[in-house]
């Protein structure tokens, strides 16, 4: 039987990240376009480091990323950085409580997320039952890694404890690439696109 049960944050806990980008896009004039040319543009002029993954493996600091996005964009233009994540983010009420659920019912519960360094205290606010609810929080910017490198999903489940590998989890994350490293790992990968679907395919797993 599966033992643990290990879920993002954004995107999971939390409504769509990509409703919020767009959300921001539109508040700063900003588009995805350009967002995505200016980071891709930042990682050719700085040897390959990709800054928004250098954020959230805490290799860059906030004003930093700020700095090398905004010198790649057109015109004096500024990146308001913590509303790209946080400003248009609302939980999912349904899915903490079901996680609740899962802990209660003796399950052992991760929360694995990518995130920012500095943005630590406004997502957790937002999860004031963090610590009722999982027994272990990996937050990227803390550990030098990042999803989809393999390496978090294996702390990940290192820190779990109690003899846990990865047959025994069950991984929920709402980006392909995310779920299918961890397949490659041996866990059973849930890729969340409603709370109805989620909850349907991990207890299908948890049963199997």
């Amino acid at each position: 039987m599966r033992k643990a049960v290990i879920c993002d944050f954004g995107g999971v806990l939390t409504t769509p990240l990509g409703n919020s980008f767009a959300a921001w896009s539109r508040d700063s004039g900003i588009s995805l376009e350009e967002m995505g040319s200016a980071m891709a543009a930042s990682t050719e002029r700085h040897g390959g480091e990709h800054p928004l993954f250098m954020l959230e493996k805490g290799q860059l600091d906030q004003d930093e990323f700020t700095r090398r996005v905004e010198e790649e964009l057109e015109g004096d233009r500024r990146l308001d950085t913590i509303h790209v994540y946080l400003k248009h983010l609302e939980r999912n009420p349904e899915m903490i409580d079901y996680m609740r659920e899962l802990h209660d019912r003796g399950l052992r519960t991760a929360l694995l997320t990518n995130n920012v360094r500095e943005w630590e205290a406004t997502w957790r606010s937002m999860l004031p039952e963090i610590d009722e609810i999982f027994d272990v929080v990996v937050d990227s910017a803390f550990v030098g890694m990042r999803k989809p490198e393999r390496g978090i999903y294996e702390l990940t489940i290192e820190r779990l404890g109690d003899g846990i590998g990865p047959a025994d989890c069950v991984f929920v994350d709402d980006l392909a690439m995310n779920c299918d490293t961890a397949r490659e790992l041996g866990m059973t990968a849930v890729l969340f696109e409603t709370t109805e679907q989620a909850r349907t395919e991990i207890e299908e797993a948890l049963a199997a």
